[in-house]
């Protein structure tokens, strides 16, 4: 997948009705050498709401990216995990705009039956902090029973995995993005 047919996939979506936020998540790697401002006045074009780079060291997003970013009005995410320290997570609330993504555990993404007591626990937590911006729970949403959690802990959820695997399987994004709701409407 390169980002030219990434961009060329999401073009038609807004026109197709699509209306939930589009945040694009990838490694720094192809965007740098897109050129920041390339990707970020394409990102614009093609009507997508923010990014998340999980690679994106906050120094050079402080730097480099935010100025652009903020230049087209796209939202950097950055995230954070259960180990994430509470004086980072101040942090990024401080520096960052948009939701701040909650990464479900630190082990890889992909489904998960139910969240455990300890993901609970890291939920309550960020909770408490009470956080300028909204919190969005992802790693391991798949089914009726996680995302409902994930919604019952923060603003809401970010279904990654599931949705590639469907893209994937139906080859286009709004059969992947209905096949995902029936998906989750299941038991």
């Amino acid at each position: 997948m390169s980002l030219q047919k990434l961009f060329s996939q999401l073009e038609p979506l807004r026109k197709q009705g699509v209306k939930l936020p589009l945040i694009l998540m990838g490694y720094m790697n192809p965007i740098y050498h897109m050129g920041y401002e390339a990707f970020f006045r394409r990102c614009k074009e093609v009507d997508v709401d923010g990014v998340i780079i999980p690679d994106l060291p906050f120094k050079d997003y402080m730097d480099e990216v935010k100025p652009i970013a903020d230049k087209y009005d796209i939202r950097v995410i950055m995230l954070i995990t259960p180990e994430t320290s509470d004086e980072r997570i101040r942090f990024i609330d401080e520096n960052t705009d948009g939701f701040i993504y909650m990464v479900s555990s630190a082990a890889t993404t992909g489904a998960q039956k139910e969240f455990d007591e300890a993901k609970q626990a890291y939920f309550s937590r960020i909770d408490k902090m009470g956080l300028m911006h909204p919190r969005m729970i992802g790693f391991g949403i798949s089914n009726r029973q996680t995302l409902q959690s994930a919604q019952a802990n923060a603003a809401g959820a970010i279904i990654g995995s599931k949705f590639v695997t469907l893209l994937d399987k139906l080859g286009a994004p709004l059969p992947a993005i209905e096949e995902l709701f029936k998906a989750l409407e299941e038991d």
